[in-house]
This record gives structure tokens, sequence and C-alpha cells, in this order.
């Protein structure tokens, strides 16, 4: 089992895909990676000699910010936005669509589970 920036990467997967478990490292990252390093597109995870997992290792650690940094990068950004009360930081801040999206309708995801309002009733149509 490869263990790569703190995350267990599942022994079966091809390399390539493998990587992508990494949070930050998506397939043109995973791509580039076994590119720079010369691993064959076929070659599963479990086929990694050690002295390869240690170069994968390096080159995510010199080139890319994963995981935890990454995370904790995205959540300062987040903070500063609701620190400068810009705009988008209120929109973070209700739990709302952040980048011009409709809430009339399409917002389920980012607004949460549906709440019914009290005492309202539905009128039925009239012909």
């Amino acid at each position: 089992m490869a263990r790569i920036a703190g995350v267990n990467i599942p022994t079966n997967k091809v390399v390539q895909t493998g990587l992508t478990y990494i949070f930050g490292i998506g397939d043109k990252f995973s791509k580039q990676i076994c590119e720079a390093l010369n691993i064959p597109k076929a070659m599963r995870v479990n086929e990694l000699t050690d002295d390869q997992i240690l170069k994968i290792r390096e080159y995510i650690d010199k080139n890319f910010t994963v995981e935890g940094d990454l995370r904790r990068e995205t959540s300062l950004s987040i903070k500063r936005l609701i620190d400068l009360a810009s705009y988008r930081g209120s929109r973070h801040k209700k739990k709302l669509p952040v980048r011009g999206q409709r809430t009339r309708c399409n917002a389920r995801t980012r607004k949460g589970k549906a709440i019914a309002i009290a005492g309202k009733k539905l009128t039925p149509l009239k012909k």
C-alpha cells in the first residue's frame, strides 16, 4: 500500500487514477506526474517500487499544494472574504451560491434541505 501526502492510495488501481485520491490532484495533474516521472500508463499502484513511490512523494511535495495545506488555504481565503464584508463573503456567510447562480429554484445543494413554511396553503389553479 502506497501512502502519499497522508493518503492511502488503493493498491489495485492504475497509478494515474490512484493519484486522484489525493485532495488537490485531479486527472490533469496525475497525468502530468506520471509523464514527468516516466511511469507507464498501465502500471498499477501495487507494482510500484519503493524508489518510484519516493519520487512521486518528492515531486508532489515540490510542485503541488495538497491535502491539509490546500484545505487550510481555501478556508483562510473564505474567512478573509467574510472579514472584509465583501459581497462574496456575505454569500458564503449566508450559505448561498457565491458565483451569480439563481436561488429561486435550483440552489438546493448549497442551501440545504428545504424548510416548509408554516401556514402557507397552496391554492388550486382556477379554470
